[in-house]
């Protein structure tokens, strides 16, 4: 059985009892996510949110402490540069997809059990090919190169179909807001 962390230690060897439910890994994801919300109170979010209060009180620590919990969201790796590649997933968006998944694949009802953030993650990535999550993660994974005629019509339905809404940053929604004010024009 896989032993998964349950605390994260400091230098100064200070404990902190994480959080570990996947929801509370969710949950800093869509804080990170966030762009309405400074650098500085996201990472107050996500202490709270994996550690507590008593961690919030350890000013000094921050940065050791945030280095840590990144390591722990991370599943214990470092944060490379293809962690911030395009997406074929969203937590929020394929939540019913994931859930689907998760019951087709393993019968757990997401929404009636809770686990650890780790254990969450690797039944993630043991779901099946034929789970309906990774069909719409192939489905948005597919190139379109190479495909003509009802082919390509046909896979740009599909992918039309399953597409991620891409979050608009704050810059975004101030020009959006812009063009509206000035020009009384909306985007689609």
């Amino acid at each position: 059985m896989n032993s998964y962390p349950e605390f994260i230690e400091l230098k100064s060897k200070t404990r902190y009892k994480i959080n570990t439910s996947y929801k509370n890994a969710l949950k800093c994801d869509d804080v990170y996510k966030d762009d309405s919300i400074g650098e500085y109170e996201k990472n107050l979010a996500i202490i709270y949110i994996l550690l507590g209060e008593e961690a919030l009180k350890d000013r000094k620590n921050y940065p050791e402490i945030i280095e840590l919990i990144s390591k722990y969201l991370n599943r214990g790796n470092e944060v490379t540069r293809d962690d911030f590649s395009i997406p074929s997933m969203d937590f929020v968006q394929d939540d019913g997809y994931i859930n689907a998944s998760f019951m087709s694949d393993y019968g757990i009802d997401l929404k009636q059990t809770d686990m650890h953030w780790y254990k969450f993650f690797d039944y993630l990535q043991g779901l099946t090919e034929n789970s309906v999550l990774n069909r719409v993660r192939s489905i948005r994974e597919e190139p379109l190169s190479g495909k003509k005629g009802k082919e390509l019509s046909r896979w740009t339905e599909l992918k039309k179909q399953v597409e991620l809404k891409m979050k608009k940053t704050k810059e975004e929604r101030e020009l959006d807001k812009f063009w509206e004010e000035e020009f009384n024009f909306k985007k689609r």
